[in-house]
């Protein structure tokens, strides 16, 4: 079965916000039969609104609408779907009572604005929301589904679990069976990667597909079955995976698809280690990645941002006379900030970056994206110079994931 996502808002034009929400609902609709093909963001403007349902109704039977749906001007989705559908809006005492409901338990006031949140279509099918004061509507018209639901992540999510899934479940037959399974692959490049899969992808049966999705330091791979036999797909997927696995045995980082941080983390806890970090070029980036996973606090002990050099020498001791022959972005300076941070975290484990991000700020000798790692446990300290790149953001970004490898490698030997 298809789909077509529409995400309404002129902060997502803009850029102003990003658009996490057909991410999400496209996972979740994967894993339960439906194939979104199509995903459109439009402003918020009547005529480019219903322009956008009119081209997804006339080629797909399902389509999720999110955002439009606050108190203010700017929020028109409900009256466009009105315009469009011939729909009425009608005051809902249900959705009222819902709304203030919610407005007592988080010690609030309604006022009239979002008393008018309780003004519905009269051609749906209102769904409560019971994780906000947006209400979802369900039209349904010449055999096809449209669902409109609040820009809010949390809501959505809400409305989507517990309400849109399960109808949709018992509204469309399931004619597709999609699944997925991805791994993490190491020290390949991804042209060298696909030279190295080429013989295996000629042999994929037709309902299999490969991706290759690079990040820095690792390729995420990607196989897709979709049957309309869910047992045929099934079997497919696990014999490509295994085929998989052996092709690439020595290289694999991991047979799940999860993040460095998460895997680093399993690790460390299995063996009842801590980690700390001392960051300079990397402000804190890698101890946010690690402490975003539930349950780090099982592992992480702490992280010295030592951006300044003056936190260097006083807080990691690291020694003034290196900081002047060598200079902060040294092996010498790395490797000291490791062990400065061994000691005043108390850590089994840690991690030391220190660089030049950029844009500014290189040498000849030392250019834009020069960035030393160190990593140090209580019998040594390894470390590694790189050249990443010119951009800064990127050169952060591979960073933090170079050295979560660093540590991974080494907490695991």
């Amino acid at each position: 079965m298809k789909a077509e996502i529409i995400t309404i808002g002129d902060e997502l034009l803009i850029g102003q916000v990003v658009d996490s929400n057909s991410a999400w609902m496209s996972q979740q609709l994967n894993g339960h039969g439906f194939q979104v093909v199509r995903k459109t963001t439009t402003g918020d403007d009547e005529d480019a609104i219903i322009a956008a349902i009119e081209a997804a109704r006339s080629t797909v039977p399902l389509v999720l609408v999110t955002g439009g749906l606050g108190p203010t001007r700017d929020d028109i989705t409900l009256r466009t779907l009105c315009r469009y559908f011939g729909a009425q809006l009608h005051f809902s005492e249900e959705v009222y009572t819902d709304m203030e409901r919610l407005f007592r338990q988080r010690g609030r006031v309604m006022n009239e604005l979002t008393r008018l949140q309780a003004m519905v279509p009269d051609e749906c099918t209102v769904i409560r929301n019971q994780a906000g004061t947006a209400p979802c509507t369900w039209f349904e018209r010449d055999g096809s589904v449209l669902v409109s639901m609040p820009g809010v992540p949390s809501e959505m999510k809400w409305l989507m679990t517990h309400e849109v899934l399960p109808r949709l479940a018992q509204r469309f037959h399931r004619d597709l069976h999609i699944l997925h399974h991805t791994c993490l692959v190491r020290d390949y490049s991804e042209s060298e990667l696909a030279l190295h899969l080429s013989g295996f992808e000629d042999r994929l049966p037709s309902l299999v597909k490969l991706a290759y999705l690079p990040q820095a330091g690792i390729i995420r791979l990607r196989l897709s079955a979709y049957g309309t036999d869910g047992k045929e797909a099934t079997a497919a997927i696990a014999l490509c995976r295994a085929q998989l696995e052996s092709l690439l045995e020595g290289h694999l980082l991991a047979v799940e698809d999860q993040g460095t941080e998460v895997l680093l983390g399993d690790c460390l806890r299995a063996r009842r280690c801590t980690v700390g970090t001392a960051e300079s070029c990397t402000g804190g980036s890698i101890a946010a990645l690690l402490t975003s996973v539930a349950g780090s606090s099982d592992y992480f002990a702490g992280s010295v941002v030592a951006y300044a050099n003056a936190v260097k020498r006083q807080v990691l001791g690291v020694s003034e006379h290196d900081l002047q022959q060598h200079g902060a972005v040294s092996r010498e300076v790395v490797e000291q900030m490791a062990r400065g941070a061994l000691h005043v975290l108390g850590c089994d484990y840690a991690v030391a970056t220190s660089g030049i991000a950029g844009p500014g700020g290189g040498t000849p000798e030392k250019p834009v994206g020069t960035i030393w790692v160190a990593v140090a446990d209580k019998d040594a300290v390894v470390s590694a110079c790189y050249r990443f790149g010119t951009v800064r953001e990127q050169n952060v970004q591979r960073t933090v994931q170079t050295a979560l490898l660093m540590l991974l490698d080494r907490v695991r030997k």
